[in-house]
């Protein structure tokens, strides 16, 4: 008789970009809520395991390997791993500039490079991104190659990252989430010899808590421009972030890895070609 394995779909950051994805690539799986917070994950928990999903909760701190070592270990026992929704991160009105780079960038880097050790064959992950990464200016080759390429633990010390180089929290944002984008396309290759495939989605302006605290921020003015000026002329939702998740994550994503799929509404193009460009 064959044995069953259960196979488990790990969610970092649970809040509702993750639960939504989760709730459409984890029926028949087990689900692994993993956030800084244990009330996020008790929120999300209740949620989905009232929809009827198997759920189960681990803390974890992204910017630390022991801590992401030990969700590992978590989920190896629960069974094989099948899925990485990494959903986890800070924005530019939550956290300092090296708050920023050891969350978004150095935490995301060090994740690729765990579960990429132990990702199981026909496993899939996603990277949430943001639009902010499309609106850097062009880096140099030499520098996409170093966000791309130098080891996690190294990353921190780049020229490029240096306080005197990084000076505000939305540069450091901007500069974490088009490094996110670079290691997600490095890491497929690494990724794809496991006969595994990892993607990044950028979204934009996501009705979502951490949009809130922007939208309420300091930067808020801004963030309703862009929303009145954008094609689509309105926000986006966590469960059209979901449909783009299932997609990469599926059967019919299976010729997609390594790329970043930019949904903002808009947004970008209107920033480089419309009436958000700069002067």
């Amino acid at each position: 008789m064959k044995e069953n394995i259960t196979e488990v779909i790990v969610v970092i950051g649970s809040g509702s970009i993750g639960q939504a994805i989760a709730r459409r690539v984890s029926a028949g799986k087990q689900v692994l809520l993993a956030d800084l917070h244990p009330e996020n994950n008790h929120r999300a928990a209740k949620i989905l395991s009232e929809a009827g999903f198997e759920v189960s909760t681990a803390v974890v701190d992204v910017s630390s390997r022991d801590s992401v070592h030990a969700l590992i270990s978590v989920a190896t026992a629960i069974g094989n791993i099948k899925g990485l929704i990494h959903a986890a991160g800070v924005s530019p009105s939550q956290a300092s500039p090296s708050t920023i780079l050891k969350v978004d960038l150095y935490g995301t880097a060090m994740v690729l490079e765990e579960f990429g050790n132990v990702i199981a064959p026909g496993g899939a992950g996603v990277v949430i991104a943001s639009q902010s990464g499309h609106r850097l200016g062009s880096l140099t080759a030499d520098q996409n190659k170093a966000l791309a390429l130098t080891p996690a633990d190294e990353l921190l010390s780049l020229p490029m990252l240096q306080p005197d180089q990084i000076t505000d929290s939305l540069h450091a944002y901007q500069v974490s989430k088009r490094g996110n984008s670079l290691r997600v396309m490095a890491e497929a290759v690494r990724w794809g010899k496991r006969g595994a495939r990892i993607n990044t989605i950028s979204p934009g302006i996501i009705i979502t808590p951490l949009a809130k605290d922007e939208l309420s921020g300091p930067r808020g003015d801004v963030y309703r421009r862009m929303i009145g000026v954008s094609a689509v002329g309105r926000a986006g939702t966590p469960d059209e972030v979901g449909a783009v998740g299932a997609l990469l994550m599926g059967s019919d994503g299976g010729f997609i890895t390594g790329s970043d799929f930019l949904m903002d509404g808009g947004v970008t193009a209107a920033y480089w070609f419309g009436d958000l460009a700069p002067e």
